[in-house]
């Protein structure tokens, strides 16, 4: 098939990508080249390309970010999924059109609480997540106009390549900086007892190839390994790797409130027979590798 992929050169986009031309697909990735919140030209790459399936990954996906620009995570996250869905719908109505989510909409739940299905309120608590709140519903929206849209809600994903904007990433980064000396031995963090959901990047690009089967059908779905893990264990499991006994210092501009969000994957697990292979103890060790280089290199 040929694909267009937007937000190419993202984390998940740079995974995916290779993976898709090595099953053999055509892809045209796109990223800054191509401004999702500008319709005309989503538009006329559309009509260009009569792609048989569009991934939209362009995204502000940050939620700190979000904080400090609400406008822009609205005019990236639900304007550009707006231009995306309305060029889908106009010049390639037969395309599956993959969007991707995030399980932010959902919130937190009670500690203990059972993990969050499809069918569960949403309850988006940041720009970033009522942003992608409301593109997922206008996805369901034109879904019930007869556009093939598969809306997929992922839970944390983490591995090589991740932004330290982002918490796994920024654990394995400062442990490697002070393993090698680059950094004084103290971790600035944030809150360590929220419960996070947390999958392998390559776990989440299975799911989405997955998804991308005609034969799955449309609809949403959790990515989730329904399996969650206290934030701090996983800073644990870093520094033990590392050998390193730093100083824990709580960095107020990273702290957020305590919350609790695992996901259930049961739907996609029928659908398709997904379920997650790669333990998080080894995306870990895969993370402090991959920093390890990046410190040695700087």
């Amino acid at each position: 098939m040929r694909a267009l992929v937007t937000g190419a050169e993202g984390f998940v986009g740079r995974h995916l990508v290779p993976r898709l031309r090595a099953d053999g697909h055509e892809v045209v990735a796109t990223d800054i080249d191509l401004d999702v919140t500008d319709a005309a030209a989503v538009a006329a790459r559309v009509v260009e390309l009569r792609p048989d399936a569009i991934v939209h990954l362009a995204a502000l996906s940050s939620v700190a970010a979000s904080w400090r620009e609400p406008e822009l995570s609205y005019r990236v996250n639900f304007l550009g999924s707006r231009s995306v869905l309305r060029a889908a719908a106009d010049a390639a109505p037969a395309a599956r059109v993959l969007w991707i989510g995030s399980a932010d909409v959902y919130g937190s739940a009670a500690p203990g609480s059972p993990p969050f299905t499809e069918a569960s309120p949403l309850w988006p608590r940041s720009p970033y997540a009522r942003s992608k709140a409301a593109a997922d519903l206008l996805g369901a929206t034109y879904a019930e106009r007869g556009l093939d849209v598969v809306r997929v809600r992922s839970f944390n994903h983490a591995g090589p390549g991740q932004s330290p904007d982002f918490v796994l990433a920024s654990f394995a980064k400062q442990v490697a900086e002070i393993e090698r000396g680059r950094r004084e031995p103290l971790l600035r963090v944030g809150n360590l007892d929220s419960v996070r959901d947390f999958l392998d990047i390559e776990d989440v690009i299975e799911a989405y190839v997955r998804l991308l089967d005609r034969r799955v059908p449309a609809g949403v779905y959790n990515v989730a390994s329904g399996i969650g893990a206290r934030v701090g264990d996983h800073l644990d499991a870093l520094i033990t790797l590392a050998g390193v006994k730093p100083e824990i210092r709580v960095d107020p501009e990273r702290m957020r409130p305590t919350d609790f969000a695992v996901g259930d994957a049961s739907r996609l697990r029928q659908a398709s027979d997904w379920q997650p292979g790669i333990p998080i103890a080894a995306s870990l060790e895969r993370m402090l590798a991959y920093w390890r280089d990046r410190v040695s290199e700087a």
